[in-house]
């Protein structure tokens, strides 16, 4: 038996995350769930008690202040200790970014638990869930912003068990050439790339040296220039503003850059491109499809 308070939010629901569901349950000794399936993903967080959680073929012992995931459609079990019966907050998501979220938190079927001292907040969240209820734009506006919420602050106080170091580094590398895709336009340097991801230049020079084989400035600069030579084949812009549109607020640096990796000055490139030297287009095409595809690798 337990006594839980729990809501299941019906209907169609559709975008990025949003909340199925959510509950506070008080349980009694050595109360159980499953083994079953769940459609959805599912967090726990223990506030009070101990307790046990399987999945993936692996049982977890969990205590005060520590949570688990249950992934859609994994066999999972969960019950709560002889002795000391548990008390959690649960919530219930899915959403088109749902496990992409999940996954750059560290969490998965093989890695399922976490820690986090953050209870009381944890607690409040889930009441405001809660207590804003009913149908309606406003409360479902405020129940998946809560869900935001609820996850930011388990990514930022939470310790997740044994996570693969070669993971973690994959993901800081994902996360800073996402970031230099999305401003590679704007005067951003390694160290606001660095500063993004939250780990020092140096460190972010090694993961690059192993990952793409060449250092995070050197990666910023070539993404750079492949986005001008791109620029100066298919527009009539003038140099200064390709410079502009390429994060380079001098021109004369960008042409500096230009022709260390070019060999040649901008102008001289795009004069070459428009004779129509079909050999010169297909290198140029080649060259960029390569870099593509190396980017590429870090999302498989």
């Amino acid at each position: 038996m337990e006594k839980a308070y729990k809501l299941e939010f019906a209907g169609e629901q559709t975008g990025s995350l949003y909340v199925n569901c959510c509950g506070l349950s008080k349980t009694e000794p050595l109360h159980s769930f499953g083994p079953a399936l769940k459609p959805h993903y599912l967090i726990h967080y223990v506030l009070s008690g101990k307790g046990k959680f399987s999945i993936g073929g692996k049982e977890y012992p969990l205590e005060e202040g520590y949570g688990f995931l249950i992934t859609p459609d994994e066999l999972a079990f969960y019950q709560s200790d002889e002795k000391e019966p548990w008390t959690y907050v649960w919530v219930g998501f899915s959403g088109t970014l749902a496990a992409e979220y999940i996954s750059n938190m560290g969490l998965s079927v093989r890695q399922p638990v976490f820690r986090c001292d953050k209870s009381e907040e944890l607690y409040r969240i889930v009441k405001d869930m809660m207590e804003h209820n009913t149908f309606g734009m406003s409360n479902d506006l405020r129940r998946n912003g809560q869900l935001g919420i609820f996850l930011s602050v388990i990514a930022e106080s939470s310790a997740v068990t044994e996570k693969n170091e070669i993971d973690r580094a994959n993901t800081y590398v994902r996360k800073a050439v996402a970031f230099i895709q999305s401003n590679y336009c704007n005067p951003i340097k390694v160290t606001d790339v660095a500063d993004y991801v939250c780990i020092n230049r140096s460190y972010l020079y090694t993961l690059f040296q192993n990952s793409m084989g060449m250092s995070p400035q050197q990666f910023l600069t070539t993404f750079r220039i492949t986005k001008a030579t791109e620029l100066l084949q298919l527009t009539s812009l003038p140099i200064e503003s390709i410079a502009l549109s390429c994060g380079y607020s001098d021109p004369l640096v960008f042409t500096k850059a230009f022709r260390q990796m070019k060999k040649m000055s901008p102008t001289s490139y795009r004069k070459e491109m428009q004779k129509g030297e079909g050999r010169r287009n297909k290198e140029h095409l080649q060259q960029v499809e390569d870099f593509i595809n190396q980017i590429n690798k870090l999302h498989e």
